[in-house]
């Protein structure tokens, strides 16, 4: 099973008359999408009998949910308090992820700032040992965090850091964004062999299981001197990448991704094409 679904509501759900994202779920189903991300990115803000009933409806039509936290997570800042508030920002969306039945939430390890790389890794490192005491103790180690592959060059998060903090648990599965290691590449995923490289060297360091389950990100990305500078939509074809170099990869080693679509505004849209260039591929 692939799951495919968006990162958060577009307008096109609130131009429909939908008001509430309860209401996506069903709305998803009937397009044929079956993930969905709700966003907290900017705080965990929603009411919990809204997350109990988000979850609800996600179980009913069959939509797998995830939750991406909140943006100002920051593991690798040099401010103790930064990180210790990192930690309870975590922790915070786990819960609400476990009201909603949410199996996954993603998380930004940081940024690199007046510290080398190395450092801010450590720092990270350390920071999110805590976070997994801290989640064992609740219970709520039956949650996948996944630490998202980032797109500028002063964030903490390329494939080999986000590898490595996922190598602290067996359970930790990394989230590829694609645009984004597209956009730190400078352009650099071109073909099956660049997301080939990618997916195998996850099952290499990592495990196997992990290769399979991967959580992805999609979406075209614009790029500048520092990294990612602005999200598209697929049918800006000036920007890449392409997705059907990377149907092919999923197809080579048979995983079965979850792929949410990030692409601007047009999140649901995109799903669906990201859909279709992979049932396209699926059938020659």
């Amino acid at each position: 099973m692939i799951w495919f679904g968006p990162a958060g509501n577009p307008s096109s759900f609130y131009d429909k008359g939908y008001k509430h994202s309860w209401e996506m779920p069903q709305w998803l189903a009937e397009l044929g999408l079956n993930a969905y991300e709700y966003q907290c990115t900017k705080g965990v803000l929603l009411k919990e009998e809204t997350a109990a009933r988000i979850g609800e409806e996600c179980r009913k039509h069959n939509v797998r949910v995830s939750i991406h936290a909140p943006y100002y997570i920051n593991l690798s800042s040099t401010e103790k308090q930064k990180r210790e508030k990192s930690i309870d920002y975590i922790l915070e969306t786990l819960r609400i992820a476990k009201i909603m039945g949410a199996e996954r939430i993603i998380m930004h390890p940081g940024y690199v700032s007046g510290i080398s790389r190395e450092t801010a890794l450590e720092l990270a490192k350390d920071t999110f040992l805590s976070v997994l005491d801290a989640v064992r103790a609740e219970g709520l180690d039956d949650i996948t965090i996944c630490p998202e592959v980032l797109g500028k060059h002063s964030q903490l998060g390329n494939i080999l850091e986000v590898v490595e903090l996922c190598s602290l648990a067996d359970y930790l599965i990394p989230c590829v964004d694609f645009g984004h290691v597209h956009a730190l590449t400078r352009g650099g995923l071109k073909s099956k062999k660049e997301y080939l490289d990618i997916l195998k060297f996850i099952g290499q360091e990592l495990d196997q299981e992990r290769m399979r389950t991967v959580h992805m990100h999609f979406s075209r990305v614009e790029v500048g001197k520092g990294g990612e500078k602005k999200h598209w939509t697929y049918a800006d074809t000036q920007y890449g990448p392409d997705f059907e170099p990377l149907a092919e990869a999923i197809l080579e080693l048979g995983i079965e991704p979850v792929i949410i679509s990030e692409s601007r505004d047009k999140m649901v849209e995109d799903a669906l094409t990201l859909k279709q260039i992979f049932e396209a591929a699926a059938s020659r």
